[in-house]
């Protein structure tokens, strides 16, 4: 789960210098997930040298009506050149600023239909350095598109509460995982984390990480679904808590599972957040697997989400 950014603006008025240059600094709220918001200050705004970063983050719709934006308002700026000279078009049509308009975009895009040509010196010079942008400009959109398709992105499903349920007579800690393209990831490795703010022994507080020991890390072939568990006892940082507890200390759970794709031979990488008021305490997760008359299994993952009180008899799929 991506961490989601939304970006805030200061509204006061600002009168000094400094008030000035901390009003340049940008305020974001990160949406941490698990219904977790984290706002941030103070951080100064960098968006030209991030560029990259923006660029390949966007959702698509985005990226595709900013990459026209640019097409059209870099043609706006040259056919106002353009048409700044004197007759630098021949056989300019139709004629004024939408004729230039459509010579830049001729240019721009290096297609040259012949009937439109620069028609002095002024007019060559600005071509040469309409192409030169245009050649860039496409070199530039197609490194990103190619970076963008060419991204690894994973498919894992995560149940949407973890929970907690005697298994095997101890406590355990349990997450359901799915692969949501059925194909297989080799190698599967699954990391559990716990975040929480602790006092320090000079009473200090802070947020301090732990890892959670795992039942099984590995899976040699995710394809279907994986249960991952972690047992709850002596050498557990969650031995002892409850609900309560862990919603003092503003707790939550982090879990991360890469492996390769079989398929593409590429890293992937997945990652969910879970505040402590997700876990749901004696639950135990609904089978998705059950068996037909003729013996054939089924995976039911409209009950991925589903749980029910330990104790309680699960009704058949």
């Amino acid at each position: 789960m991506a961490i989601k950014i939304h970006a805030a603006h200061h509204r006061e008025p600002y009168h000094s210098e400094a008030d000035i240059q901390r009003a340049r600094r940008r305020t974001t709220v990160l949406d941490m997930g698990g219904g977790r918001r984290i706002v941030t200050h103070g951080l100064h705004e960098h968006f030209w040298s991030d560029l990259y970063h923006y660029a390949m983050t966007i959702n698509w719709p985005l990226f595709f009506v900013s990459v026209a934006s640019l097409f059209v308002v870099l043609n706006l700026v040259f056919a106002c050149i353009y048409s700044a000279g004197t007759a630098a078009i021949a056989n300019q049509s139709p004629a004024g600023f939408a004729g230039a308009f459509f010579f830049s975009v001729e240019t721009l895009a290096t297609v040259g239909y012949g009937d439109m040509h620069p028609a002095n010196l002024y007019g060559h010079i600005t071509a040469t350095v309409e192409i030169f942008l245009g050649m860039s400009f496409i070199a530039l959109f197609t490194g990103i598109m190619f970076a963008r398709f060419s991204r690894p992105r994973a498919r894992i499903l995560f149940a949407r509460n973890p929970v907690v349920l005697p298994f095997e007579g101890s406590a355990t800690l349990m997450i359901r995982a799915a692969n949501a393209r059925q194909n297989v990831i080799v190698d599967a490795s699954a990391r559990l984390r716990l975040l929480r703010e602790e006092v320090t022994a000079e009473g200090h507080r802070m947020r301090k990480l732990h890892d959670l020991e795992l039942v099984r890390d590995q899976h040699p072939i995710f394809s279907l679904g994986w249960s991952i568990m972690h047992v709850i006892d002596h050498n557990s940082p969650l031995f002892g808590a409850d609900a309560e507890s862990l919603s003092r200390a503003q707790a939550a759970l982090i879990l991360t599972i890469d492996g390769i794709d079989e398929t593409t031979s590429q890293l992937m990488q997945s990652r969910c957040n879970y505040a402590s008021t997700a876990i749901r305490w004696q639950e135990a997760y609904r089978d998705l697997l059950w068996t037909d008359e003729a013996g054939v299994d089924h995976m039911d993952y409209t009950l991925f989400d589903e749980t029910y009180a330990v104790g309680e008899a699960e009704e058949q799929a």
